[in-house]
């Protein structure tokens, strides 16, 4: 295996699957599937879920909210959607730890970085929810914030496109992917790979980006094995 300990960051939207708003079951089968197939290799992973399928915090504060209160219902929405991870996980047969930026018994305990790494060597997928547990920070910068607690090798952006293009492939047919970029050449071209907090703790870390295709079952491990099927951003 390329990578032995992984922090896989998926979006809420991905959860949606076919539908407009919610959680798809079969979505979650296959995600959940796919985590298996890396775990039972011996692979560590850890997993941040984003909560747009159910509530987006900036686009609550866009239409009069208040930005901070909207924050917190985005983290909540987050822990609804790793819940819902958590109990198909289960279902295939896999011992999980369910984490979170905010500590809400009985559901989750607060999320520490002893505790995070001592489920991952007891063979436990880490689910962590609630953002930072803060407002005015994205489950980008969630996500890399984790993945440096927890010391992982990579950062796994599951997205439904198969890299980091030149421009959008769904708009742009002639758009063409980079299989390799560094932290200077992709803020150099704006190119919107994570939040600009999220892209400053990677680089000053050291923390490799790997973008990839999580709608194709299988893609998952053939990254952690180290096929080249995405786009990998580094310091260079």
């Amino acid at each position: 295996m390329k990578y032995n300990r992984v922090l896989l960051k998926l979006s809420g939207e991905s959860l949606m699957g076919d539908q407009s708003y919610g959680i798809s079951p079969a979505m979650l089968e296959q995600y959940a599937n796919d985590i298996k197939q890396v775990v039972d290799k011996g692979v560590e992973v850890a997993i941040v879920i984003g909560g747009g399928n159910i509530f987006r915090g900036l686009s609550g504060a866009s239409k009069g909210m208040d930005r901070v209160q909207g924050d917190y219902m985005g983290m909540l929405a987050t822990l609804i959607n790793s819940m819902a991870l958590q109990a198909e996980l289960e279902k295939q047969g896999l011992k999980t730890e369910l984490l979170g930026g905010l500590a809400i018994e009985p559901i989750c305990k607060e999320m520490s970085r002893r505790r995070a790494i001592e489920a991952m060597q007891e063979g436990r997928v880490v689910v962590i929810g609630g953002g930072t547990g803060n407002p005015f920070f994205t489950t980008d910068t969630a996500s890399t914030l984790r993945a440096i607690e927890i010391k992982a090798d990579v950062i796994l952006k599951g997205t439904r496109v198969d890299g980091v293009y030149t421009a959008d492939p769904e708009k742009d047919p002639t758009a063409t992917k980079y299989p390799t970029l560094t932290f200077q050449e992709a803020l150099g071209k704006k190119l919107k790979i994570m939040d600009l907090t999220a892209f400053a703790l990677c680089e000053e870390n050291n923390l490799p980006i790997y973008v990839f295709d999580m709608n194709k079952p299988g893609n998952l491990l053939k990254v952690v094995s180290g096929e080249p099927i995405g786009t990998e951003v580094t310091k260079g």
